[in-house]
């Protein structure tokens, strides 16, 4: 029988089945694994639970023994067989236990090693990133240098292919030599032209003409080889417009050699002091190619589809010419005035000419782009206003100021204009038409803003000269000053209704609703066009007329006040009644007022224009009623003759003096004519009337009788005291 130690040794072999050799090869791959746990293997065998090895030993010598003894024999050789297991295992667990810590060390001393390697990779490669990164930073802008070189070597090479492709194609087309065998360009007049040398071939050249500038049509001509030129600085903003077509480049091309031969460098022809000259040469090479452009290049267009206006892109060629020269002169006589100011009119009359004759679209790019950049412009307001200061100057102390260069023509010479003011309006209107073609409305708005000055300036100055003549209010120069400002004041105010005026109005508003400059009621009154842009200007002219007639019509008033002295002391109640006069005639204390209003009308009429003069009788009559009435009428009592005399030196004498210029000019009296008919009314009538009136507790029945006798004007009250005045009652002493 085993003894329980013997019997506890020998589980090795069964708890480990592999032989040997694969043990020890499963041990050194878990060596290499996981030292830790390697080492701990047989703590974990020493912890396995004694019941569970007991079961195992049991269940062992079961199966080797059993219950048969004579199985026994087998324990020496099983133990034989164990020992010898226990003995492989134990040289197994002494070998791989002698080898671990060595490979442990190694691992550690490769480990050690292999960080020592990384951090000093790790630093390495910082040190590459920081280098990297300067150089980077140091490189880029030599990378950009590069970059710009290199694409400009790879646009110049592609210019050189185009140029290089279009040489080969001027070599293999022949529309020059077709152009020169037309005799283009056309330098004398459509008249002298022969056309062809050989009339024969006509056809013949006109199909090749059609055929070589339909093919150069459909060639597109890069940006930067347009003959346009393309280096006029953005400060003229010009307006954006496609290139000239190729075909029609081409034939402008011997055109624009002479332009330059002509009028660059040190060629007489070149003077700065004659923008005429270079003006007037585009103008008739424009004309002289014109019947040509429309009747043998429109065609061609049409025929293809185009959209293109052959006469105008040809001219628009050519225009820029004309602005290229404008923007290298202009600078150099900016500060002589005489020349600038001569510059200034050529262009504009070179401008009228290519719009109104040639129809050249106000859209395209014109001169008036040029007079337009800043420095030009300011200089151009500065001219204009010097100049039209100085002509304002010499146009009032001319001999002929204030005499109507129509004062011989009735028909023409309706408004009595001084030759000044009509001299001075027509400087105005010159103005608009220098400046109304100017490409901005806020150019515009500041010459609109110009010639307000200057009306504000010729206002001050009439109102100067008026001062000077305020002593004859009635005499020729101050009538004529008079004229004048309303002649102003009416063309403005037509002006006000012109198409050009409104636009610049609109424009006007967006700036002054942009600047808050105006008040909403002012901005209101704009949009509405309730008010105009001249509406500063004409109001103070008004104020200015209304003084000066006011002064007119006191000057007169008061020489008829001088003149009714003795019609105001007539003996009223003491005149004979109409009965006993065979025919009335006028008061002779009458005649002196009479005389003075008839002369005065007289003299008046014929130095004031007629609405001048319509107002000054209006406002005459109506301080002639007023006095009247309450000087002489309300100043005095009239017995029957008397009111009879007062009627007919009023309705037969005072009142037809005014016949001329109104059909009922009692209407203007009203109430002297009423007066009149309260004071001539029979015995009876007033009596009802005065009756009424008393009796009256409401004023409706009041103004119904008044009504019915003729009274509309006067009030109850002034009908009473009319009523006291009459001397004629019955039965009183009055």
């Amino acid at each position: 029988m085993l003894t329980a130690d013997e019997i506890g040794e020998t589980p090795a072999a069964p708890c480990c089945p592999q032989n040997g050799e694969e043990e020890r090869k499963n041990v050194e791959e878990k060596s290499d694994i996981n030292m830790i746990a390697l080492v701990g293997s047989e703590q974990v065998c020493e912890d396995t639970d004694n019941g569970a090895l007991s079961s195992y030993v049991s269940a062992f010598i079961e199966k080797e023994v059993g219950t048969d003894l004579k199985s026994l024999k087998k324990l020496d050789k099983l133990i034989e067989q164990i020992t010898e297991s226990k003995m492989q295992l134990e040289e197994q667990v002494l070998t791989i236990s002698s080898e671990i810590p060595k490979r442990i060390q190694s691992a550690l001393k490769n480990a050690e090693e292999s960080k020592q390697s990384l951090n000093q990779l790790l630093e390495q490669e910082n040190y590459l990133f920081s280098s990297i990164n300067n150089h980077l930073l140091t490189a880029q802008p030599w990378m950009d240098d590069l970059g710009s070189m290199i694409n400009q070597i790879e646009e110049t090479e592609r210019h050189l292919t185009y140029l290089k492709w279009i040489s080969q194609i001027e070599e293999l087309s022949d529309f020059e030599e077709v152009l020169a065998q037309l005799h283009w360009p056309f330098i004398g007049p459509p008249q002298t032209q022969t056309g062809l040398s050989r009339p024969a071939t006509a056809p013949e050249i006109y199909s090749n003409l059609e055929t070589l500038f339909c093919q150069l049509l459909k060639l597109q001509t890069s940006d930067e080889l347009l003959t346009e030129p393309k280096h006029l600085p953005e400060k003229y903003s010009l307006p954006a417009s496609p290139s000239v077509i190729l075909p029609i480049q081409i034939m402008l091309t011997p055109l624009q050699k002479r332009f330059r031969y002509h009028f660059r460098g040190n060629r007489q022809t070149n003077l700065i002091s004659k923008p005429e000259w270079y003006l007037a040469q585009v103008l008739m090479w424009i004309g002289n190619h014109t019947q040509f452009l429309d009747e043998k290049i429109q065609p061609i267009l049409n025929k293809i589809g185009s959209p293109v206006n052959a006469r105008l892109d040809f001219s628009r060629g050519l225009m820029m010419l004309v602005l290229e020269k404008l923007a290298i002169d202009i600078p150099s006589l900016l500060y002589d005035d005489n020349l600038f100011c001569h510059l200034v009119d050529e262009v504009l009359l070179f401008e009228r000419e290519l719009h109104n004759v040639h129809s050249y679209p106000g859209t395209f790019a014109s001169c008036m782009h040029i007079l337009s950049e800043e420095t030009c412009f300011q200089r151009w307001l500065t001219v204009e206003r010097k100049f039209a200061l100085q002509k304002m100057d010499s146009m009032l102390s001319s001999e002929a100021a204030w005499v109507s260069q129509y004062k011989d023509i009735t028909d023409v010479d309706e408004m009595k204009v001084p030759d000044c003011a009509e001299t001075f309006m027509t400087l105005l209107l010159v103005i608009t038409d220098r400046y109304k073609n100017l490409p901005t409305a806020s150019r515009k708005l500041q010459f609109l803003e110009l010639q307000k000055d200057l009306v504000d300036d010729f206002r001050i100055r009439l109102t100067q000269v008026m001062k000077e003549e305020t002593r004859a209010s009635l005499g020729f120069r101050y009538c004529a000053i008079l004229n004048a400002v309303n002649y102003i004041s009416t063309v403005l105010a037509d002006w006000a209704d012109n198409v050009f005026f409104l636009q610049l109005q609109q424009a006007a508003l967006e700036v002054f609703a942009e600047n808050n400059t105006l008040s909403k009621l002012q901005l209101g009154q704009l949009a509405s066009m309730e008010s105009s842009v001249f509406d500063d200007m004409i109001n103070l002219l008004e104020r200015l007329k209304h003084d000066m007639l006011t002064r007119q019509v006191d000057h007169v008033f008061r020489e008829v006040k001088d003149a009714s002295k003795l019609y105001k002391k007539e003996r009223w109640l003491s005149l004979p009644s109409q009965s006993e006069q065979a025919v009335m005639s006028l008061s002779s204390s009458a005649c002196p007022l009479l005389l003075t209003i008839r002369d005065r009308l007289l003299q008046l009429e014929q130095q004031l224009c007629f609405s001048l003069f319509k107002i000054f009788w209006q406002m005459l009559v109506e301080k002639l009623d007023i006095y009247i009435y309450q000087e002489i009428i309300l100043g005095n009592h009239f017995n029957e003759g008397g009111a009879a005399q007062l009627q007919f030196d009023m309705t037969r004498n005072l009142f037809p003096l005014f016949s001329h210029y109104c059909k009922r000019p009692e209407n203007y009296f009203k109430h002297v004519k009423e007066a009149c008919i309260i004071l001539n009314m029979n015995i009876g009538s007033a009596l009802l009337l005065k009756d009424v009136l008393q009796s009256a507790s409401e004023q409706p029945p009041a103004t119904a009788a008044l009504n019915e006798v003729g009274i509309y004007k006067l009030a109850q009250q002034d009908v009473e005291i009319l009523l006291n005045l009459r001397t004629n009652w019955p039965n009183t002493g009055r």
